[in-house]
């Protein structure tokens, strides 16, 4: 500042010094219009340079920076390297951005960047998809306004963020998400989201799952222990102490067979270890399978064995010993839940792009459509009186869907109400193999 009065007091000097020099030189009057010309050529140069920076400033472009004399050359230099330093500062702004979006984007979390008004500064992806946001035209929008639940505009205004809020029916009515307002900077906030839907789910399963290998336990436990009472207690006669034992026995038997599906299943759904790869002979398993429905049916049931479609093949590639027991559960349900003289077909075939079906048909009194999507869920019965006197744990479908996944198959159920069931187990055609000749 001080470099540019002195330029000033000798810019004026110097104009003095020729006005004087004129006065001598052309006599009176020639001083001052030597003087007015000096001025008017030293603001028409300011004029022009002021002009200069005026369009430079308009359509501003760093590359396109002027050159001048003295002065506006330092100024306009000055400018240009201020310019050169927001940009690098804009460009770091805009990595460490780019670099927050991105770390945003990879987390598991949704994160919404807010105001200390609650309004939106920025929201990654999966917030958007939790929280049903919509960038950049809900940007700058109170977030209140956008998520409206009671229970999060009480968390929101309560200022106890120390601890999560869930809320159910968000996104939508079968949802849950669990969401955290955290404090930074100066009055700024990130809330985070969370689904927590699975892990609900799982939740509910688990307890339901207790629930039910306790009820499953609890009665043949209570039969046991009733009849062991009833024998210390009172004398038996050779006939009643048989029925008893034999009671026991059965209860045993079904506890046993609980423990035994339940390890089964534990192990299938834990189980990192290969599958056997083996050549099955579909023929021999469907007559093995029938061989094994005759003799618990006690002849009550007719069991048909569908031969096998001309040209197709007969050879599965599978675990042999998961996959007989897969297909037994199938039978053996079958056998259970239709009434005596009716009929239970087994088949092998393949469909027209090469899948190989397994499939368990009867003409039992068929399943209710609400209870089919349910039928593979641990435990789950659609008749629970008729199950426990038939003597299924439960678990029978869920262990099937286990295997048929494990093998990259589907468990496909179909059935109506008076015309019976049918149960399908589909594999992939790269699992049929062509027999040898």
């Amino acid at each position: 500042m001080l470099s540019l009065w002195i330029k000033v007091a000798l810019t004026s000097g110097l104009i003095i010094l020729l006005s004087l020099a004129s006065e001598l030189v052309g006599g009176p009057g020639a001083g001052r219009n030597t003087a007015i010309t000096c001025l008017v050529i030293w603001v028409c140069f300011q004029l022009y340079h002021l002009q200069k920076m005026n369009r430079w400033l308009s359509d501003f472009r760093i590359s396109q920076t002027p050159t001048g004399l003295g002065t506006w050359d330092r100024l306009y230099s000055s400018i240009y390297r201020l310019a050169r330093s927001y940009e690098r500062q804009q460009a770091q702004t805009n990595q460490l951005l780019a670099s927050f979006r991105s770390v945003t984007e990879a987390m598991p979390d949704g994160v919404v960047a807010l105001d200390h008004h609650n309004q939106i500064i920025f929201a990654s992806h999966r917030a958007e998809q939790h929280l049903g946001l919509q960038l950049p035209t809900d940007q700058g929008r109170n977030i209140l306004n956008l998520v409206r639940h009671p229970r999060f505009a009480d968390y929101i205004e309560g200022e106890e963020w120390s601890e999560p809020v869930v809320l159910h029916g968000l996104p939508t009515a079968d949802r849950s998400l669990q969401l955290q307002l955290i404090p930074y900077g100066d009055e700024e906030r990130l809330l985070m989201s969370r689904d927590i839907t699975q892990l609900e789910r799982l939740e509910t399963t688990r307890k339901d799952f207790v629930a039910n290998v306790s009820h499953e336990l609890r009665t043949p436990l209570t039969v046991i222990a009733g009849f062991i009472e009833t024998m210390q207690e009172l004398p038996l006669d050779a006939k009643k102490r048989s029925e008893v034992l034999e009671t026991m026995g059965s209860q045993t038997q079904r506890m046993q067979r609980l423990i035994d599906d339940l390890l089964l299943l534990s192990r299938l759904e834990s189980s990192q270890k290969a599958l056997q790869e083996q050549r099955i002979d579909m023929s021999a398993m469907l007559n093995r399978l029938a061989h094994e429905a005759k003799m618990l049916s006690r002849e009550s049931h007719q069991i048909l064995v569908m031969p096998l479609p001309e040209g197709q093949t007969n050879l599965l590639l599978g675990d042999e010993h998961e996959l007989a027991s897969a297909f037994g559960n199938l039978v053996s349900n079958a056998i259970r839940y239709t009434p005596a003289g009716g009929e239970i077909r087994l088949s092998w075939r393949q469909s027209a792009q090469g899948a190989g079906i397994f499939m368990v048909e009867d003409n039992g009194p068929g399943i209710e459509p609400q209870h089919l999507s349910r039928l593979t869920e641990r435990f789950y019965r659609v008749d629970k009186g008729r199950s426990r006197e038939t003597g299924g744990t439960g678990l029978g479908l869920a262990i099937v869907k286990h295997i048929a996944s494990r093998h990259e198959a589907e468990l496909k159920i179909e059935s109506q109400l008076g015309q019976g069931s049918r149960f399908s187990i589909v594999f992939e055609a790269n699992r049929c193999l062509r027999a040898q000749s």
